[in-house]
């Protein structure tokens, strides 16, 4: 009579393969959540500096006023200008340079829908837009509203070194000619008033 081999695990190699298994998911969960907080911070810092490089190409490129401007309905056919940054904004040709988009037939360029939940994004004074001449260079203040010269972007994190070295936190700061830079070090992010606790 031929012997049946049964192949398969034994009780101890499952247990032993739960506890690796286990280990493995402890080390690499925070790891994972980490890298995801990062991957946000990042994207939307680049959503932000892809906005001043559209924008700027296209004031001169079509030679008229072009605007970025926090918009509450970024999404929407009817789109215009107005509250916070955290709620999204629009890039649009501002032909009549007067930042409000409501009601025109005033083309936009492109939306950016609210940044993720547990990202804070303040500016300086309250700003809500930045705005180019047909030049490609900034327009400056229009009217009495101050223009964005800078813009914090904070997670609960806040200005902490993660990954790399650099600080969880982005400082996104804008000449007044229309270049932008991300500024990632703890101690830029400090001076300009750090990120406020969570």
């Amino acid at each position: 009579m031929k012997k049946r081999v049964v192949s398969g695990f034994t009780l101890l190699e499952l247990l032993v393969t739960i506890v690796v298994v286990g280990v493995v998911l402890m080390l690499g969960i925070p790891s994972m959540s980490e890298y995801v907080r990062n991957s946000r911070m990042t994207g939307t810092a680049n959503d932000v500096m892809s906005s001043f490089q559209l924008a700027r190409t296209e004031a001169a490129r079509i030679k008229t006023n072009v605007t970025i401007c926090a918009s509450p309905n970024p999404l929407d056919e009817a789109a215009n200008c107005g509250g916070s940054f955290a709620t999204g904004w629009i890039i649009f040709i501002d032909d009549d340079g007067d930042l409000n988009r409501a009601g025109s037939q005033e083309t936009v360029l492109k939306r950016f829908s609210a940044p993720p939940d547990d990202i804070a994004i303040m500016t300086n004074s309250g700003a809500n837009y930045f705005s180019y001449a047909s030049s490609g260079l900034g327009r400056g203040n229009v009217g009495n509203a101050p223009s964005l010269e800078t813009m914090l972007l904070c997670d609960p994190r806040g200005n902490v070194i993660v990954a790399g070295g650099s600080s969880a936190a982005k400082f996104i700061v804008v000449t007044p000619l229309g270049r932008a830079n991300v500024i990632s070090e703890i101690g830029p992010i400090e001076e300009a008033g750090g990120c406020p606790e969570q």
